[in-house]
């Protein structure tokens, strides 16, 4: 099955810690802090590989981790830091988040390199707080945690014009007639598994780009057959050429497939069931030679108006394929040719600020005015910090006002005098 979309983890490297550390050394037994910084965590980066045409390779592995910054040395050493992940995909690929399916980049157009997690910032050392009243900190900054997050990628085929219709309508025919493009071909449902692109060259530095969509059936806008799979493809053409096998090779209604296709595009996107059309009525080398023009006008009465153009065409033997490529070609050029391009909607450094990190805050139920708070971050910003001292202790007090503590320390009720302990710590709550 043709891989356009995959659901991933992705997470940036950690910071390093801060080190705490005092110089010691012969002739200088009580020298000041020297205490080194931790080491940038690694950042995750997406970046387009002109040569990949699927999202295959993030079949096989769910998870895609940058590399965590190094703890800072002594004699103020700077922690290594941590390792960007690059992850290659093809062009065209849109990155959403995976949750409310937002857009955060659009791997197309300009953008070809994007930093989707930023790593965290490597901690202080202890040697940045010393100060003329507090000439020896025994406390350093922990390094900012890690940021998770799901990405859905979705692929989105970069065409100028779109080939839709039912199976074995004639589009991998069309396409491989007109492009470069090497379709299979053959009289099974669903021949095309998968996208094709080709180029249409027209001489003189002119062309344009062709897509063949898989072949749709009714019901595929909800999720029917294959065809939903490949709806999206769609998106980012600008014409769309609706093949219709009119001479009803398959037993059915060439008018009824006509009017179902225009449906699921309809309930697909509006937008895209609004594009300029052009109705390619095919095979009519399977329709006598002088009924061919009375039909290609059944479908032109039938179907054409201001935003769509009826051509009669055997994909097979060529016949009126000159006449639709021309047609579709003067369609483009009355139209902007700006790449489709998605605006983003989601950005990580919003959603996933370093101090978004789980923490508990809860009265006990077993004691009046005791409240109770706990966290990886807190426990760990704990074993960084002097707490006997005055400037220690406004450190962690900052800490837990940037964190939101406080606030929901309020929330709850707390009030002056009350106890808050926090893993063997106890501390009076005071307004400041």
């Amino acid at each position: 099955m043709f891989a356009d979309r995959a659901t991933i983890v992705i997470r940036s490297g950690k910071g390093g810690d801060g080190h705490v550390s005092f110089r010691r050394e012969k002739y200088v037994p009580d020298g000041g802090p020297d205490g080194g910084d931790g080491g940038k965590g690694g950042d995750v980066i997406f970046e387009v590989d002109e040569g990949m045409t699927t999202l295959s390779d993030f079949r096989h592995r769910r998870k895609y981790s940058a590399g965590n910054g190094e703890e800072g040395g002594k004699k103020r050493c700077h922690g290594k830091n941590g390792a960007d992940i690059v992850l290659k995909v093809p062009l065209g690929t849109v990155i959403r988040e995976s949750g409310s399916g937002q857009v955060i980049a659009d791997m197309s157009g300009d953008v070809r390199r994007r930093v989707i997690l930023k790593g965290g910032r490597g901690g202080c050392g202890n040697m940045h707080y010393a100060t003329a009243t507090m000439q020896a900190p025994k406390y350093a900054q922990p390094g900012q945690e890690a940021r998770e997050l799901e990405v859905l990628l979705e692929l989105k085929l970069i065409a100028d014009v779109g080939l839709v219709g039912y199976p074995n309508a004639g589009k991998s025919t069309l396409l491989s007639r007109v492009t470069n493009a090497d379709p299979k071909i053959g009289s099974y449902p669903f021949t095309t598994l998968e996208p094709g692109l080709g180029v249409v060259d027209l001489g003189d530095g002119q062309g344009f780009v062709m897509a063949d969509i898989p072949g749709l059936i009714e019901g595929a806008s909800q999720g029917l057959g294959l065809g939903h799979e490949f709806l999206r493809h769609i998106d980012r053409t600008r014409v769309l050429i609706h093949l219709v096998d009119a001479a009803g090779t398959e037993g059915r209604d060439p008018m009824e497939d006509v009017r179902q296709i225009r449906k699921e595009l309809a309930a697909y996107s509006p937008e895209i069931a609004a594009r300029p059309q052009i109705l390619a009525a095919n095979k009519l080398d399977l329709v006598p030679p002088e009924e061919r023009e009375a039909l290609t006008e059944t479908f032109r009465k039938e179907f054409e108006d201001e935003n769509t153009r009826v051509c009669g065409i055997s994909a097979a033997t060529g016949e009126g394929v000159d006449a639709l490529i021309k047609m579709a070609f003067e369609m483009l050029s009355r139209m902007d040719r700006t790449p489709v391009c998605y605006e983003q909607e989601y950005f990580p450094e919003e959603h996933l600020a370093a101090n978004n990190l789980p923490y508990t805050v809860e009265k006990d139920p077993d004691e009046d005015h005791v409240f109770v708070v706990e966290g990886p971050k807190v426990e760990k910003m704990l074993g960084y910090t002097n707490l006997e001292s005055e400037k220690g202790f406004r450190f962690f007090q900052n800490f837990l006002k940037d964190t939101g503590i406080l606030d929901e320390l309020e929330a709850l009720g707390i009030e002056e005098g009350d106890t808050v302990r926090m893993y063997g710590h106890q501390f009076e709550y005071f307004r400041s």
